[in-house]
């Protein structure tokens, strides 16, 4: 299941959201969306995780925390397609 992250602070890395995401069962695929023109991190990410049973516990663990200093909102993604022509960290 692909999982819309909003909220996370201009300092996130990927791997900081697959290491909280992965307390929840396996990540395939971490996205952190970042503005073309100046490469920083745009507050937003995706994040897939093939157990769709795994991926409800995480939105409901997730989904309201206080992450690095912001509150995490967490959804299924309600895109159909893939972001891949976002440019990504």
């Amino acid at each position: 299941m692909e999982m819309y992250v909003g909220g996370i602070g201009i300092e996130c890395v990927e791997e900081d959201l697959r290491k909280l995401f992965s307390q929840y069962g396996e990540v395939t695929r971490v996205a952190i969306i970042t503005d073309r023109d100046t490469g920083h991190n745009r507050g937003f990410a995706f994040c897939t995780m093939p157990d769709d049973v795994e991926a409800d516990a995480a939105m409901r663990a997730i989904s309201g925390m206080k992450f690095q200093g912001q509150i995490l909102r967490v959804n299924k993604s309600l895109s159909t397609r893939g972001h891949t022509s976002y440019k990504t960290t």
